[in-house]
């Protein structure tokens, strides 16, 4: 613990949200001169400023002052792009530039267990942490599935292992992080727009979840997704244990499927885990999730029978592909965590029933060209909204009938009526949520309470 390093130096944090007051709050407790700055008004963000006004802590909101820069480091949330001018300020000045997650890890004395990958992030977490807290374990999900790191990392102890959803946000200024198990689970196009309309910078961002491993840790990576091999194989460091899974191939150690099973060969051992068929959650990349998990899991010594016994009976996560209501022969599934093309895509692929897509947001720079055919195979019609309403429209009017939405209750009292008895009503956008809403659980919660109220 670094607290030498901390107490009496300044500190300042862009973001209040709740990873930003977390990590704030952390540093003032071990003796930080502590500033919290964003861009948010002051008339939205109130409850906040009251509460570090609680803690002793300076704040300021509506615009990033020069106050920021007075500091000897600068602390990024996982909201607040790396391009952002204080950011960058304060990289030009050569100040030290860190993320939540990072100082969260200089407290942490666990073993961690840190889980990225553009899609599936949640559910692999989620499931991760159910197999180890069924095997017994102490056990702390965080990160970006919604608890900060920051705020949990206090009142863990050695024998806690800690589950860590993490972005490529996150780990944009990480230095130091370590995790004992880093899992990738797969890089598609996704955030590009604060990454300077790069994909390879992107993917870079999310390599560095291992870039700080040595002798004796774990990288489960995903040997279906070329650039998740890619960034394996040229970065991985030397003697971290490398352990692939598969859907479609077989290597020759990690996990894969044979005549039906789950298999996972660890240290020369070949487990069968369960049959794919009694997993609990559908999907082709749910069967990766659930490798994906199996694999770190094995790697802090879990049993197979356990790990069995938790992929029968887990149901997946809140705004992952959830089923809300049947009305009228119609389900209505709330896929509101799907926030990008390629997870849209995998959505598209888990019924078998037409589909009535809702579709639109903020646009992170979207090609919608990847969902052309499956659109085409598995949707019946398509309701535009958000501000990328009218790109959506572009894209598909001459695949599909695609209407507009000005609201949540608009959209899906469309979708009901251009539905036919078995058919599906799918909320899964696309895009990042920031137009209507103020993230993509309000979403999902507000698409819940309308169809709900149908």
């Amino acid at each position: 613990m670094p607290g030498m390093e901390i107490k009496g130096r300044r500190y300042s944090v862009l973001g209040a949200a709740r990873s930003g007051r977390a990590v704030a709050a952390l540093l003032k407790r071990h003796g930080a001169e502590v500033l919290v700055s964003d861009l948010a008004p002051l008339e939205q963000m109130k409850e906040a400023r009251r509460e570090l006004e609680d803690l002793g802590i300076a704040s300021e909101f509506g615009a990033h002052s020069d106050r920021v820069l007075d500091a000897d480091v600068v602390v990024v949330s996982p909201g607040v792009p790396s391009n952002a001018p204080p950011v960058q300020a304060a990289l030009r000045r050569k100040m030290e530039v860190v993320s939540e997650l990072e100082v969260g890890s200089w407290f942490c004395g666990s073993p961690i267990i840190a889980i990225t990958g553009t899609n599936g992030k949640t559910t692999t977490a989620t499931l991760t942490g159910a197999i180890l807290e069924q095997a017994g374990r102490p056990v702390a999900v965080a990160g970006n599935i919604g608890t900060a790191f920051s705020q949990v990392v206090e009142t863990l102890t050695p024998e806690t292992t800690v589950v860590l959803e993490v972005s490529s946000f996150q780990l944009d200024f990480c230095r130091t992080f370590r995790p004992r198990v880093a899992v990738l689970l797969n890089i598609t196009p996704d955030h590009l727009d604060r990454y300077e309309h790069s994909f390879e910078k992107y993917s870079d961002a999310k390599a560095r979840v291992f870039s700080r491993q040595g002798k004796g840790d774990v990288i489960v990576f995903n040997a279906d997704d070329p650039e998740t091999v890619r960034q394996t194989e040229a970065k991985a460091p030397e003697g971290v244990a490398l352990v692939p899974f598969s859907v479609g191939g077989t290597p020759v150690n990690g996990a894969f499927v044979d005549k039906g099973q789950m298999i996972a060969i660890v240290g020369n051992v070949r487990h069968k885990i369960i049959a794919v068929s009694a997993i609990g959650i559908p999907g082709q990349h749910n069967l990766s999730n659930s490798m994906a998990a199996s694999l770190a899991a094995l790697a802090m010594h879990v049993p197979p029978s356990v790990i069995a016994e938790t992929l029968s009976t887990f149901r997946g996560v809140e705004h992952r592909l959830e089923f809300v209501r049947d009305l009228n022969g119609v389900r209505y599934v709330n896929d509101s965590k799907g926030t990008n093309v390629d997870s849209v895509w995998y959505a598209l692929q888990s019924f078998e029933s037409p589909i009535v897509l809702i579709l639109g947001g903020r646009d992170k720079g979207n090609d919608y060209s990847r969902l052309m055919e499956l659109v085409r195979k598995n949707v019946r019609a398509i309701i535009a909204i958000g501000e990328s309403a009218d790109k959506v429209v572009k894209a598909f009017r001459d695949v599909r009938p695609v209407v507009t939405a000005s609201t949540m209750e608009e959209a899906v009292r469309l979708a009901t009526t251009q539905s036919l008895r078995g058919d599906v009503v799918l909320l899964s956008p696309a895009c990042a949520s920031f137009d209507w809403f103020e993230n993509y659980e309000h979403r999902g919660r507000i698409f819940k309470e309308v169809v709900r109220g149908l």
